[in-house]
C-alpha cells in the first residue's frame, strides 16, 4: 500500500500546479508543491520505516483535509477544495487503516 502515498503526493502536487495554471495562485503552487514534496519524502521513508511513513502520511492527509474543508466552507465550490478535501479524508483513512494492519 505504500504506492498510495506516492499517488496521493502526485495528486496533491498536481492540484497545486492546476491551481496555479488556472487562477495564477502562487499560494496553491507553493502549498501543493511543498505538500507533494513532503509526501514524496514520506514515500521514500516507507521502505525502511513503513509504520512511521504511514503515520506521517495520515497526519498530513488529515491536516490537508481540514485546510481544504475550511476552504470549501468559505467558497462553497466543490472544485477544487471540496474534491481535494474528500480525497485527503479518504487518503488519511487509508493510511490509518494501513497503519492499523501493521500492529
Amino acid at each position: 500500500m505504500t504506492w498510495l502515498i506516492l499517488v496521493y503526493g502526485i495528486l496533491v502536487a498536481g492540484g497545486g500546479l492546476l491551481g496555479y495554471l488556472k487562477a495564477r495562485s502562487q499560494a496553491s503552487l507553493r502549498s501543493g508543491g511543498l505538500s507533494g514534496l513532503a509526501l514524496f519524502a514520506i514515500w521514500c521513508l516507507s521502505g525502511p520505516q513503513p509504520r512511521v511513513a504511514f503515520l506521517l502520511a495520515a497526519c498530513l492527509a488529515v491536516v490537508l483535509a481540514v485546510v481544504f474543508g475550511l476552504r470549501y466552507r468559505k467558497t462553497g465550490k466543490f472544485m477544487p477544495a471540496g474534491l481535494l478535501g474528500l480525497l485527503s479524508l479518504l487518503a488519511g483513512g487509508a493510511f490509518g487503516y494501513s497503519l492499523s494492519l501493521m500492529r
